[in-house]
């Protein structure tokens, strides 16, 4: 409650709108050029500004130290019931506050971004006030700081004495905030020399502009130790010292809240960003996660009420909230897809949701391609959220992921090399964008064993193990993780490749679904298909006794080549039946001297069918 720790003529006054508070004044205050031990710049909180009477039931544990300056204030009287606003707080002092942040924390009593919400009777922000500073709203960040040179600096350093750090211990004295790209580049070029391999430097260059003129303060922040996340929120400029071993030469000041977060327990997609193997990593396009960590749902939604926000909007923090689920299939689904059990149905939908990646595998003619689709329509909510690829032997990495193609110039008409993204990368950037995560989406690979996994996957085939982790690409050198929303239906030709022959580590990373003419559903489709269709059965035992005659199962026929409406014109079954069944057995049998259609036309087969087929249905 110091009123001269330092000149806020320099700054023009901030107000404060409480949440709530339509029918009262706003909150004043003004930024003082005085700092903390931390680095932390001070804020000045005059009397008479009004306060909630409440705090978020989560504040005391999340930011036990605001939480208690707060209560300590109540019980010296500073802040007090107010006359003029029954139901909310008033300073009857000044009080001086750590950081902006800090102090529309004790007013509203639940987290805020004070270097945002104070702002001038314009409606200017503080954070605009700050020199040097980018422009822009704010962002998060992971610094690592948890193994620097052998060493815990999270618990060691940066929680007890509220501060981030980067080691940078060979970069020159008098780095301004706020330092080009280029210019860092020429720094870490001529300081470090030879001790840095080429890449290293990349590395570094990126981490000490992120950290020296991208963050600002307001900012959020993040460390990991111990198996647990701390988030804290940056509260001032940057600071080059000199410290033991040069393990934080570059400093931050943070508020820290009071309690980590279990590792284990973050959101998947926060996870697979912790993962990139950097020492800074940008996690803006998981904020809202972050924001929402050790609130419930109540919280997120009465604050939102709470502010001035536009009815249409949603909450980031609930929205991201938001499960990803997958439909039920209901009968409706299964007569549609003439499946013989609904269960059937409900228990492909499990091993998808418990996997994420799922085979079906049979010889040709069982429907796989036709149920993959409509499943994944299905359970997608629609063709929107489905892309179909099909692999074959000349198919690769590039092709299916990323890589370099010759692209035209619009403008110069010159052809050059560029980074083309693939169907698989294209897919995961959408459902990966903001708003869409809890919204199934589908790849569907055709003849999936058709092409080399090995070679196609590349360091994907990981992700498709690990989805809470990401991995470095190849060509753009992005960090890259499988957006837990994607799902991925490969079908298999048993025909082309049994599947025993599909490698272990393909095995390991897909459940398998066999449609296969001797098991349900595939067993009896083609009788209710021709019911559903006021047929007679004779096509469907025909199938049958022409499938009883083949001993290896990878090569019985499917039902699909007798549900078409040609096969149903004159002369239409005996015309399928020459032209697309026995081809297939006579490369089946090449070399062996049998005669295929003695032994498998129709002839044959209608003589060993009993009773004979009805009226009017032999070649219907």
């Amino acid at each position: 409650m110091n009123e001269d720790s330092g000149n806020p003529a320099e700054y023009p006054e901030f107000r404060l709108r409480l949440p709530g508070g339509d029918g009262i004044g706003r909150a004043v205050g003004v930024l003082l050029d005085a700092v903390g031990t931390n680095g932390s710049r001070k804020f000045l909180v005059r009397t008479g500004s009004p306060a909630r009477e409440h705090v978020m039931p989560s504040f005391p544990k999340h930011f036990s130290g605001t939480f208690k300056r707060r209560e300590e204030l109540r019980a010296a009287g500073v802040l007090a019931p107010s006359d003029r606003w029954p139901g909310w707080l008033e300073l009857t002092a000044d009080v001086e506050c750590g950081s902006p942040s800090a102090a529309a924390e004790i007013l509203v009593g639940a987290p805020r971004n004070g270097w945002e919400e104070w702002r001038t009777e314009a409606g200017t922000p503080l954070s605009d006030f700050m020199e040097g500073m980018r422009s822009g709203p704010n962002r998060a960040w992971l610094v690592r700081g948890s193994n620097v040179a052998g060493s815990d600096l999270v618990h060691r350093l940066w929680l007890p004495e509220g501060r981030v750090t980067l080691s940078a211990s060979r970069l020159r004295q008098g780095v301004a905030q706020g330092a080009s790209k280029e210019r860092l580049r020429a720094f870490v070029e001529e300081d470090y020399g030879t001790t840095a391999t080429y890449n290293q430097k990349l590395e570094l260059v990126d981490e000490l502009y992120a950290f020296l003129s991208w963050m600002k303060p307001g900012d959020t922040v993040c460390g990991i130790s111990g198996g647990r996340l701390y988030v804290g929120e940056i509260t001032g400029t940057v600071e080059q010292t000199a410290s033991e071993g040069g393990r934080s030469n570059l400093r931050r000041p943070v508020d820290w809240q009071s309690s980590g977060y279990a590792y284990d327990e973050l959101p998947e997609e926060l996870q697979q960003k912790l993962s990139a193997q950097h020492d800074v990593v940008d996690l803006t396009s998981v904020q809202a996660l972050i924001d929402g960590l050790g609130r419930t749902d109540e919280e997120l939604a009465d604050e939102a009420v709470s502010r001035e926000r536009d009815p249409s909007e949603t909450v980031p923090a609930l929205a991201a909230r938001r499960e990803l689920e997958l439909p039920e299939p209901g009968q409706a689904l299964a007569d549609e897809l003439l499946v013989h059990d609904v269960e059937w149905l409900r228990e492909v939908k499990d091993l998808l949701w418990d996997e994420r990646q799922l085979v079906l595998y049979g010889p040709p003619g069982t429907g796989k391609t036709h149920l993959a689709l409509k499943l994944a329509e299905f359970l997608g909510g629609g063709p929107e959220r489905v892309k179909l690829v099909q692999f074959h032997p000349s198919y690769a990495y590039e092709d299916f992921f990323e890589g370099f193609r010759p692209k035209e110039d619009p403008d110069t008409r010159e052809v050059a090399f560029r980074l083309t993204a693939g169907p698989l990368r294209e897919l995961a950037d959408l459902a990966s964008r903001e708003g869409n995560r809890h919204i199934p989406n589908f790849l569907i690979i055709d003849e999936i064993n058709r092409a080399n996994l090995a070679k196609v996957f590349g360091e994907l085939y990981f992700l498709l193990e690990y989805r809470n982790k990401s991995v470095r690409l190849t060509y753009s050198g992005d960090d890259f993780a499988l957006p837990s929303n994607l799902f991925v239906i490969g079908t298999m030709n048993t025909a082309d490749r049994s599947i025993a022959l599909v490698d272990a580590a393909m095995r390991r990373r897909f459940a398998f679904v066999e449609l296969s003419p001797r098991t349900e559903p595939t067993q009896g489709l083609l009788r209710r298909w021709l019911a559903a269709q006021d047929r007679g059965p004779e096509p469907a035992d025909l199938l049958d006794a022409l499938n009883s005659r083949i001993d290896d199962p990878d090569f019985r026929i499917g039902p699909s080549y007798l549900m078409k409406k040609a096969v149903y014109r004159e002369g239409g079954l005996d015309r399928t039946w020459r032209t697309k069944i026995l081809p297939l057995l006579e490369e089946h049998h090449y070399g062996e001297g049998i005669d295929i259609a003695k032994t498998y036309g129709l002839e044959a087969l209608r003589a060993n069918i009993a009773p004979a087929a009805g009226p009017g249905e032999t070649d219907a």
